[in-house]
């Protein structure tokens, strides 16, 4: 098993941003691909970045964060983030990192780990 814990979230202005981190203590983050998924109020939890494991050569953006966010990995710090700017209310929603053993994870259903999620806010 292994446990995410992401952190960053918060309440920000159209137009800000935020950087989401996501971190697995005690295990290697590296070996893993990474993806960034969100989750509105009445709506499906849907991929919104992913990264390929290890060097995080290959990356993955839903056509609605393409341009605005960036999934970026330190495997010195175990971590990855999601960097997000000029953030929109359409982006409120829980973000959740998940984690896969596959190379990348450009699709949903390879990810077998997941965080509890971290609220991010947009106000208008």
């Amino acid at each position: 098993q292994v446990q995410l814990v992401e952190s960053g979230g918060g309440l920000v202005r159209a137009g800000g941003s935020l950087r989401l981190s996501c971190v697995a203590p005690g295990r290697t983050l590296g070996v893993y691909a990474v993806g960034w998924f969100r989750q509105a109020p009445g709506k499906e939890r849907s991929l919104v970045a992913a990264i390929s494991r290890w060097s995080g050569a290959n990356t993955y953006y839903s056509d609605s964060v393409k341009g605005r966010f960036t999934i970026f990995r330190d495997n010195a710090k175990n971590t990855v983030y999601l960097q997000m700017i000029s953030l929109k209310p359409e982006d409120t929603a829980v973000y959740y990192c998940a984690a896969s053993p596959a190379v990348d994870g450009r699709t949903a259903d390879v990810y077998d780990y997941w965080g509890q999620g971290t609220q991010v806010t947009v106000s208008s």
